[in-house]
């Protein structure tokens, strides 16, 4: 019965969680498997407009890489980070969920087309994770045994992270800012004098 366990187990992950997560292993294995490949799926603006390959603004997003370390690595902090946050900030709160993942897409896609950037799901992740730091900043982090710190201090770690391992971290800072665009408008700007809620969740979600 251990494959119902395990059923039930997912089917308990919050649902923009699950269907984020599983989208994301099964590009994965897809690719692994040959069924498609990165150049299907990578975000390309010219074709995107002018060969309407719309599903290029959601793929490039689904694709962390191979099977690998740096697949692990985001697939991991994609699913606790996305998790937390959907049953804490946002528990009850789907749409505004979904409202928050539109707002990073798009922002994230507009300074990829100016960037030159064709996958944006590291980027992504990142901007949950600072959403979450933000939201949670008394909670006292442990990163693989070696540095203990703040919350807030997670996203900047990760970035160092990134830099120890020879990576580039313009995706990193992307990410870092598009989860700090979210941040202010939707819990600093709203609670200052004259201050009110930009981002507003559509009746359609």
């Amino acid at each position: 019965m251990a494959h119902q366990s395990l059923w039930i187990g997912y089917l308990e992950i919050p649902v923009v969680t699950r269907a984020y997560t599983t989208a994301c292993v099964i590009t994965t294995l897809a690719v692994q498997m040959e069924m498609v490949t990165p150049y299907d799926l990578y975000f390309n603006p010219y074709k995107v407009i002018h060969q309407h390959q719309w599903w290029r603004l959601l793929t490039n997003f689904l694709f962390f890489g191979t099977l690998s370390f740096n697949f692990v690595f985001n697939i991991i902090f994609t699913y606790k980070y996305c998790r937390t946050l959907e049953e804490s900030s946002f528990r009850n709160k789907t749409s505004d969920f979904v409202m928050m993942f539109l707002f990073g897409a798009v922002l994230t896609l507009i300074i990829a087309y100016f960037a030159n950037l064709i996958f944006l799901g590291h980027a992504f992740t990142l901007m949950l994770v600072y959403v979450w730091s933000r939201r949670n900043p008394l909670v006292r982090m442990n990163f693989f045994g070696i540095l203990n710190f703040q919350a807030p201090l997670l996203p900047l770690v990760i970035l160092g992270f990134s830099l120890l391992l020879g990576n580039s971290v313009q995706i990193d800072l992307i990410g870092i800012s598009v989860g700090h665009a979210y941040y202010f408008l939707e819990d600093v700007f709203p609670n200052q004098p004259g201050g009110f809620r930009i981002i507003r969740t559509p009746h359609i979600l």
